[in-house]
């Protein structure tokens, strides 16, 4: 995969970084960062979208044992609503690779912009099918918001969290007309907040 991508470091440190949860109305968005160790390689890393859940899974454990280093953060839903879903998602990039075990000599971002950070670093668009620490850091975002949007399920019945993860399906757009909006919802979206505003 990183044959796909040519950075110009080749030190130790290199951390991927990416989102996941810019689009659904409901729950945080989380990021993650991950430095895989180069003398460990995972095979089968590629885009978490194009992963069945089975095989998240079983690489996010595999992620976890194997890389240098690893962490998920998350900025909350108050944050997305004060900040917007953009500056949210770089403030939760910030957070995951401020908080690696290892400080990364470089960083790689999947997208086109960068957080305001003083690493090294560098954007790369669909990033998380060029370059293998950016899928990884795919894979532990996706998976650890999955399981919170099935926790979110339990907590508020009816919406379909668990199904959807959030994201406005016909599903979600009618449980939000019949049910109302919970505290996890996002807003200042605008399907969330055109029903705050009533009729």
């Amino acid at each position: 995969m990183d044959d796909l991508f040519r950075v110009d470091y080749d030190g130790p440190g290199l951390a991927g970084v990416d989102e996941v949860g810019r689009g659904p109305l409901a729950g945080d968005v989380v990021a993650a960062a991950v430095i895989l160790d180069p003398e460990r390689p995972i095979a089968g890393l590629r885009d978490s979208k194009k992963l069945s859940e089975a095989r998240r899974e079983a690489l996010a454990e595999l992620i976890r044992e194997h890389s240098l280093a690893w962490c998920v953060a998350r900025a909350s839903v108050a944050e997305i609503d004060e900040l917007n879903i953009l500056h949210a998602s770089l403030l939760a990039m910030q957070r995951a690779v401020a908080g690696l075990a290892v400080q990364p000599g470089y960083v790689l971002v999947d997208g086109n912009r960068l957080p305001r950070w003083d690493y090294p670093s560098e954007p790369v668009v669909k990033g998380d099918d060029r370059v293998a620490a950016i899928a990884a850091a795919s894979i532990l975002a996706k998976v650890q918001r999955d399981s919170e949007l099935v926790a979110l399920e339990a907590q508020y019945p009816g919406y379909g969290f668990a199904s959807h993860k959030g994201y406005p399906t016909a599903k979600h757009l009618a449980a939000l007309r019949e049910l109302g909006v919970t505290p996890v919802h996002r807003r200042s979206f605008a399907p969330v907040r055109a029903l705050l505003a009533g009729p």
